[in-house]
């Protein structure tokens, strides 16, 4: 029997929900999954349709969520449901709701950008160098696993989160003379969190689609997906 995979996406066009998500529609259907895709989240508060899905994949950025379509989510994941996602689509997706929050683990607070002197109004002011380090954890985790410290160039996300996360990857922000902190500052990058039976997985790289086809940003996704599926 098919596995059944939902991917909810929507929120900010700068975050590509549509472009990414096909990108890993084939991945899914060559590994056992049935896909559906919805354009937001109504499907959540539907108990029928929440009971059949294994995995959900969120890319649904600087949205907000109905109280009873969260309920469906959390209730679909505290029962076995896994949940998957990418930057802003999932740690930057519903600031009303406190208890997704919770769930989650990790809530985008700030992205640095260039040199105020460089920039020009466009997404690439916040497109800056930065090394994405594997924890020792993430070095025997099935989908960090022989993956090396990588670099990538892209929005640098600055998350908090709490010591619940199984923290895979962290990425440490530098100081530089026009930040307005005073010294370096690390967060996770990557991570997993058990929440009820449910797996969720995590990914902070993944601001547009040239990020999430890149090597090893998209293995990671497909081996986070894999792992949080039901």
């Amino acid at each position: 029997m098919s596995k059944q995979a939902l991917i909810v996406r929507g929120g900010w066009d700068g975050h590509m929900p549509v472009e990414t998500t096909e990108l890993f529609l084939p991945f899914l259907r060559e590994n056992g999954f049935d896909t559906r895709v919805e354009e937001g989240t109504a499907v959540y508060a539907d108990d029928a349709v929440m009971d059949t899905v294994d995995l959900v994949v969120q890319v649904n950025t600087m949205n907000t969520i109905e109280d009873a379509e969260f309920r469906g989510l959390q209730r679909a994941i505290l029962n076995g449901t896994g949940m998957a996602g990418w930057h802003g689509g999932i740690a930057d997706s519903y600031r009303n709701n406190a208890d997704y929050l919770h769930m989650i683990g990790g809530q985008f607070a700030h992205h640095a950008g260039k040199d105020p002197a460089e920039r020009t109004g466009e997404q690439s002011d916040n497109y800056i160098p930065y090394r994405v380090h594997i924890t020792e954890y993430g070095r025997t985790h099935p989908i960090t696993q022989g993956i090396e410290d990588f670099d990538l160039v892209t929005e640098q996300y600055w998350v908090l989160s709490d010591e619940y996360n199984d923290v895979l990857a962290t990425t440490t922000q530098s100081v530089r003379p026009w930040d307005a902190w005073n010294r370096p500052v690390t967060a996770p990058a990557i991570w997993t969190r058990q929440w009820g039976a449910g797996r969720i997985f995590v990914s902070a790289p993944g601001h547009r689609l040239e990020i999430v086809e890149s090597q090893p940003v998209r293995t990671i996704i497909e081996r986070g997906m894999l792992w949080a599926s039901r």
